[in-house]
């Protein structure tokens, strides 16, 4: 078999599916081993690799006009606090997201699902669902039945494969990973609680806001810390943003929690049409006195899968495995299909 250019970019791509999530210089690096495995099979190539950003981005492009056919991506984002470049390979079908639910079942879908909306509802612009709420959510599934300790294994699952962060107070957010492989379906199926960075524009779930009422001006963390390097004014309403005024900005993500917001009825976004609405509510309630009395054994439900329980981590050391890099570690796992479109306010 005759080694062509051509395999430079197919090895590239199965190293990057082995680990779904990569760096930006991690990217590279794989990229660059890709020519010289070439290479050593066919001196005769000329293939060079330079380490410059354009030559990057000219290689990223080729990889994306081979993956649109089947409407994939080799997409990228920064990280919202430490801004550390990212990339994986991400479905731009927005309204099929279960096409990459591959490693969990319907059950855990869902659940995903339902985790994932009390996470963009949540009040104060504040992105996050404290444990017990997260918890709570398996009294609303309407595929199939969790038990509490299940959802617990599953949300620990989740944290594990990079789907949601987990803090110290036991908050779950977001992870960079659900951001950059489901924006299409938060900007498709949450429009009206979508925020975005007045920056960089792509998604805002931890960062800063402005102190004037009305103003809009919301920034990730990292594009705040790099904008006060050079401007002394809010980037919308010009309000000065001195050190004076500094202790003023709110708060996006977490720190933005207020106690106790999570422990009445659970949100729900009410449905677009207008004869749903009241409905929509109505009905949302009467699920969550009706589930309130639910015990944990009365939801009799098959033992968690295995991939569940193990995986994640067999195919994490695979991944490290099948090429020798820099040792970064990267999680592997496939979310779940959209939700019904409803709407609600989170204030």
């Amino acid at each position: 078999m005759t080694v062509s250019s051509a395999d430079v970019q197919r090895l590239f791509l199965q190293a990057i599916l082995s680990r779904r999530i990569l760096s930006q210089r991690l990217a590279a690096k794989i990229w660059e081993k890709c020519i010289d495995a070439v290479k050593e099979v066919n001196a005769t190539l000329d293939i060079e690799y330079h380490s410059d950003r354009n030559s990057w981005d000219t290689f990223v492009t080729s990889v994306n006009e081979a993956l649109n056919p089947l409407d994939l991506e080799f997409a990228h984002l920064h990280d919202e606090v430490s801004g550390k470049e990212v990339y994986a390979v991400v479905n731009r079908k927005g309204d099929e997201i279960a096409q990459l639910a591959t490693e969990y079942s319907p059950v855990e879908i869902a659940y995903f699902k339902a985790v994932l909306e009390q996470i963009m509802l949540a009040p104060n612009e504040s992105y996050c669902v404290s444990s017990l709420a997260a918890l709570r959510e398996v009294n609303a599934l309407k595929v199939g039945n969790m038990t509490k300790s299940q959802a617990e294994a599953t949300l620990g699952s989740f944290v594990a494969r990079g789907w949601l962060l987990k803090s110290k107070k036991g908050r779950f957010s977001l992870a960079t990973r659900t951001v950059l492989e489901l924006q299409t379906y938060f900007r498709n199926t949450y429009e009206n609680e979508v925020l975005e960075c007045t920056i960089c524009m792509e998604l805002v779930t931890r960062g800063v806001a402005c102190y004037t009422p009305q103003c809009q001006a919301r920034l990730h963390t990292h594009c705040f810390n790099t904008y006060k390097r050079r401007n002394a004014g809010c980037p919308s309403c010009k309000v000065s943003w001195t050190d004076a005024n500094l202790a003023k900005l709110r708060p996006v993500g977490e720190a933005a929690f207020r106690e106790g917001q999570d422990l009445g009825r659970r949100r729900v976004r009410r449905k677009s049409t207008e004869d749903g609405d009241e409905d929509e509510d109505e009905d949302a309630e009467a699920d969550d006195d009706a589930d309130d009395g639910k015990d944990e054994d009365e939801y009799n439900v098959p033992e968690p899968s295995q991939q569940t329980n193990g995986r994640g981590k067999g195919k994490r050391k695979a991944a490290r495995e099948s090429m020798d890099v820099d040792g970064e570690e990267e999680g592997t796992a496939s979310p779940p299909p959209r939700t019904q479109r409803r709407r609600s306010s989170r204030r």
